[in-house]
């Protein structure tokens, strides 16, 4: 049962980055409070003003109830607030842990606008769902009545994860295809341990597991199993593959050893965290320990590469973008976590080109400056002359974004209908695509985007395809 007794607020001693010990710097309240983190988090909770406009819950995709369940933490009433926050959020203890709330909820507290700093609402958050698991507040999936559709999910990424949690909830049948050897997309494969601890997010696959979702990975489709197999044997189909494709750099020397992709980095450094053997790690070929690394890019990847880097040892971490700091798409918290951690920004600059001669020696950077707004009103960077140096590196990681690969071809339906960016054309609302009984959600709709977004469109997308579901099975009744 939740305590309904009013927690008591303690006043903490104040630490800035620089004093706290390197292994504690940037972690939040529960890492450096763990005496005190239900209190922290009541002083927290307490802090927030119950505005009359709730512009955290407005600007968060999943338009979660925060001033309620913020309420219920500063009244100790824990179990309460867990089931307020899970019962719009399918994974609160990832989102708390990796969602931009800068730029989102908690860059939109009322508090933090008048200056006097944010309510950490994604540090409560992320305390009171641990805190549900630590004491069994976290359900078990039981569907009330077993429903005879099948539904397939090709992609077991939040999306597709989120998507499976709904329909299984409602008795449909759930199978997910994918890939890779271990669910979660990039959740496990992609977001550094530091950033995401992956017992986290096997602890949600086991939950879906237990529940009746039946996994199939190792399994790419069009080679290891076809998509029109996978239609004939499910009801609804719903893509949810993500956007793998890296977006590359063409530049000379761009092929010398030691230019990688950074999700393969990410990729080795997240498997050797599992502890498999991966030998592109042990030999260092995807290994920063001791080089000099420079990583290209300003979003949210690069800075998992930057901070990777530097927990595995790297002599030196710098990292070049095109734009400015105010223009750079990637978490201002991000980056000032990366400063304070020793990474080096060197901002205006692109890569021209590599030296090598067995490996990398050093990227060609050209400074640039700021010029007229493009497209999307961001300034368009214009190449200064004559300002070209070269920056030694022993390791380069490119961090330019990805792309979605040619599904159409790669899957042999040339009828499923994609957008002039490669991304499948759906519908915004019920994610319907051109193929009956087809669905998609995500980053394979959306481009790159956000762990939060990818769980708000696979839960959309499975009310559709219910909908769509007792449609069909009505008319097959008739």
């Amino acid at each position: 049962m939740a305590t309904q007794k009013m927690l008591k607020f303690v006043t903490l001693p104040k630490e800035t980055p620089e004093k706290r010990p390197p292994t504690l710097r940037n972690q939040d309240f529960h890492e450096i409070y763990r005496e005190f983190a239900a209190e922290k988090a009541a002083e927290q909770a307490g802090r927030c003003s119950q505005c009359g406009v709730p512009y955290c819950q407005s600007h968060c995709p999943l338009h979660n109830n925060i001033p309620d369940w913020l309420r219920l933490t500063a009244e100790g009433r824990l179990e309460e607030a867990y089931e307020l926050s899970q019962a719009t959020n399918t994974f609160p203890e990832i989102c708390g842990r990796i969602c931009p709330q800068d730029r989102l909820c908690e860059g939109n507290c009322v508090i933090e606008q008048s200056g006097h700093g944010t309510v950490t609402i994604g540090s409560v958050e992320k305390y009171i769902t641990d805190t549900a698991w630590e004491n069994g507040w976290v359900k078990p999936i039981k569907p009330a009545v077993e429903r005879a559709e099948s539904v397939a999910i090709i992609g077991a990424g939040p999306g597709g994860l989120a998507a499976a949690d709904v329909l299984r909830r409602r008795g449909y049948q759930v199978t997910v295809y994918d890939r890779y050897d271990r669910a979660g997309g990039l959740m496990t494969y992609g977001i550094p341990g530091f950033k995401l601890e992956k017992p986290v997010v096997m602890q949600r696959i086991e939950q879906l597991e237990l529940g009746g979702v039946q996994f199939v990975l190792n399994c790419a489709v069009g080679s290891d199993i076809s998509f029109d197999a996978i239609r004939g044997q499910h009801d609804a189909v719903l893509i949810a593959t993500g956007v793998y494709k890296s977006r590359d750099i063409e530049a000379p020397g761009v092929g010398a050893q030691g230019v990688v992709r950074a999700l393969d980095y990410l990729t080795a450094s997240n498997r050797k965290s599992f502890g498999d053997e991966v030998p592109e790690f042990d030999s260092g070929e995807l290994n920063a320990q001791g080089k000099r690394v420079v990583v290209i890019g300003g979003g949210d990847t690069a800075m998992d590469c930057v901070r990777t880097a530097i927990r595995q040892g790297a002599t030196s971490v710098k990292c070049l973008y095109r734009r400015d700091r105010a223009n750079m798409p990637g978490s201002q918290r991000e980056v000032q976590n990366a400063e304070e951690e020793g990474v080096e920004f060197v901002w205006l600059s692109a890569p021209k080109g590599f030296t090598a001669g067995e490996a990398v020696e050093g990227v060609m950077v050209q400074k640039m400056r700021l010029g007229q707004p493009d497209a999307s009103g961001r300034q368009s960077p214009e190449l200064i002359e004559g300002a070209d140096y070269i920056e030694p590196a022993d390791l380069v990681v490119q961090a330019l974004g990805f792309e979605p690969e040619e599904i159409p071809t790669l899957w042999g339906v040339p009828d499923l209908a994609v957008t002039r960016w490669g991304t499948i054309k759906a519908d915004f609302r019920t994610h319907a695509t051109s193929l009956p009984g087809v669905y998609a959600a995500g980053d394979i709709v959306r481009g790159a985007s956000l762990v939060v977004w990818a769980i708000r469109d696979g839960r959309e997308a499975a009310e559709a395809i219910m909908g769509y579901l007792a449609q069909t099975g009505a008319v097959a009744a008739e």
